[in-house]
Parts: C-alpha cells; structure tokens; sequence
C-alpha cells in the first residue's frame, strides 16, 4: 500500500461511518485498523530513522558545546592561581596516599624566561619622519653682497679707473687747475645655475616626508654650487693681497690688510675665513693683541670687523673687504618647479623636482676687496 492509497481509504472510513450508531463505528475503525496495522508502522519507522540522524548530529554538536563550557569554567576556576595550585588541584586521594608513605606524580609545564624570540612578527616602533641631512654651508656669499635685479642677460655698469690733473688753489689771475676723470664700462652676462632630481609619484606617496625633505636638500646644493661658482670670481677680480706671515699670525695679517684699505678711504666690514683658519687665530690671539681681538657672544672681531665661517673658502686663505662693492645680479631669481610630465615622466609615473636661478657675481670695485693667503711668505 501507498500513502495515497491509505489516504483514500480514510476518506472511504469517513463516507462508511456517517449516520452509524456507535457499536457500528467502533467496529469499522478496529477494522481499518488491524488491515492497515503494518503499513502505519512502517511509516512510523521511516519517519523515526530520519529524525535519528537529525538527533545524532545535535547531540555532537551539545557535547562538544559542553566540552567547551567545562574547559571556560576550568580557566576561570584557575584565573589568579599559579601553576603548582592548578597541578595539585583534584590529586585529594594521592596527596592522602602521599601522607602515608606512597608518591605520586605531578605533570607542570616547564617554565623559562621570556625575550624578543617569544615575540612573532615586529616589536612596536616610533618613527621620526624628519630626514637627517646633511649640513647646509655657514654662510653663503649671497648673505654677504647686495643683489641687483635686471630685465635682460646681461648687466653693465661704469666704474672709475683714474684720473689726470687735480683740484688746487688758484693763484690770483692764474689759470685754474683742471682734472679729468677716466672710466670704463663692465658687462656682466647671467647664466643658469640649476639642478634636477626626478622620484617616482609611489615614493611620493608612501613616504610623506619626501615632498618636503627633496625642496630642502636642492636649496642646499644649489647654494653650494653658486657658492662655489661665486668664489671663483671673487678670487679673480679681488685685489691680490701683499701680507705676508713672516713675523707675524693670521689677526695680524688681517688687521695690516684693514689699515691698508682704510687708508684708502674704503671701509671694511667683513673678513670671511675657513672655520679651521677662524678658530686657529682664536688660539693664536696674544696678550698684545687682548683689545683687537674679541670674542663676544659667539662672534669673533679683529679690529671691531666682524670674522665669518665659511666652508667654500679654501684653508689659509681670506677675504677683507667692504661688500657692498659687490652684488649679485639676477635675471631670473631662485625657483623650485615640479613636473609630472616632464619627458616620459608621465607614461612612468615619475616627479621631475627642477631648481635654478639665471644670474651672476659682479666685483664691481676690485679695490675695495682684498684677497689674501696667511701661509704667504
């Protein structure tokens, strides 16, 4: 028999009883009962071994939840307690026995002192995002000289060479004195003075401090560069000086190379020496020369003229002079420029960072600047 079938036989049971006494009822279902008796049980059966499955599988999963509920109440019965408590704990009969002359065993874990190599993957660090550079130079020429900004290439001045005749007191009916002055005119041409460096946008952008470190570190090179460039002319165009160390030190040098200039009616103030050659005349300064030297709040003076470090200026040699007879000229100032389409910059995802300046160094009065060595003999 199918279940439709014994479905359908139910409805013919209900048909069969409608308007029966109760004697007839009782007797038609005890029937249907006993013919149908095994087929029932069956389905009783099948329905019974696919719940037992059901069953199974929840009974693991409540031992398994009961396992862990045993072990959290475990730790927390041990929370706060060292590991001979937990080991001694639940060992009441052997600890018994153990009274009375028998051993037992007790299993801990062995223990040693920790260090880094517990420690899986990377301690904790602080990081600095400042770069530590390099030093930028003491002091750079164009803190020392004027600066003159012109339109075009090339700057020209007239400065005086000489002289014929003079000025003098006329005699009563003479003729006067005449003078007549003589000068030439000096062209300066500007030139470029510039540097590059080129880093990619995903170094940008995973280091931070890049986009502010690369503008600090071109400044600082390209002041050394025009540095070095502006020395050159210095030491081409300065008066070469006639000192000589025999029989004297560096402070005296400086101060014969002052009275010189000062007598000829140009002032002096800087003098511009290696920092080896400025310390040298610290330790070189003598008694006599107490009130010409001084050294007063970090500042060191010969004569009352100020002594500056510079690091372009090679050991042993010197600059005296008054520096507002030399200027700067620049057509184009100093500029800091970024391009992330600079040649193939583009295609490769790179940064081209440009720095430069158009300009040049005009000793506009050699006389008034003396170039000297202190090893001259």
């Amino acid at each position: 028999m199918e279940l439709k079938e014994l479905q359908d036989a139910l409805v013919n049971l209900k048909n069969e009883v409608k308007g029966a006494n109760e004697l007839d009822v009782k007797n038609a279902i005890e029937n249907f009962e006993a013919k149908n008796k095994d087929f029932i049980a069956n389905q009783v059966n099948e329905v019974k071994d696919a719940l037992k499955a059901d069953l199974d599988a929840l009974q693991k999963h409540a031992d398994k939840l009961d396992v862990k509920l045993q072990e959290k109440a475990v730790k927390d019965a041990n929370q706060g307690k060292d590991f001979l408590q937990v080991a001694i704990e639940g060992k009441g009969k052997e600890i018994t026995a153990m009274r009375k002359g028998q051993s037992i065993d007790i299993e801990v874990k062995a223990v040693a002192n920790m260090n880094t190599s517990n420690l899986t993957g990377d301690e904790p660090r602080s990081y600095n995002y400042d770069i530590v550079t390099f030093p930028s130079q003491k002091v750079n020429v164009a803190d020392l000289v004027g600066s003159v900004n012109i339109d075009g290439g090339t700057y020209t001045y007239t400065r005086e060479t000489g002289s014929e005749g003079g000025i003098g007191a006329q005699t009563e009916g003479s003729t006067k004195s005449q003078i007549d002055y003589d000068f030439e005119t000096v062209d300066v041409p500007t030139d470029f003075i510039a540097g590059f460096a080129r880093y990619s946008k995903k170094m940008r952008n995973n280091l931070s401090y890049i986009a502010s470190a690369i503008p600090t570190l071109l400044r600082r090179d390209y002041f050394k560069a025009e540095n070095s460039a502006f020395n050159a002319i210095l030491e081409a165009d300065a008066t070469a000086s006639t000192e000589v160390i025999t029989g004297a030190n560096k402070p005296q040098m400086l101060m014969n190379e002052i009275a010189k200039l000062e007598d000829a009616d140009y002032d002096t103030n800087g003098i511009v020496v290696r920092p080896s050659d400025y310390m040298d005349m610290l330790k070189a300064a003598k008694d006599d020369l107490e009130s010409a030297v001084t050294y007063e709040g970090g500042v060191l003076r010969v004569a009352g003229v100020q002594v500056l470090k510079a690091t372009w200026l090679s050991a042993n040699k010197y600059f005296v002079g008054d520096w507002s007879r030399v200027n700067k000229i620049n057509t184009e100032g100093l500029s800091l420029e970024f391009s992330d389409v600079e040649g193939d910059n583009f295609t490769k995802n790179n940064i081209t960072a440009r720095i430069e300046s158009q300009t040049a160094l005009a000793v506009e009065q050699p006389l008034a600047l003396v170039f000297g060595d202190f090893t001259a003999v």
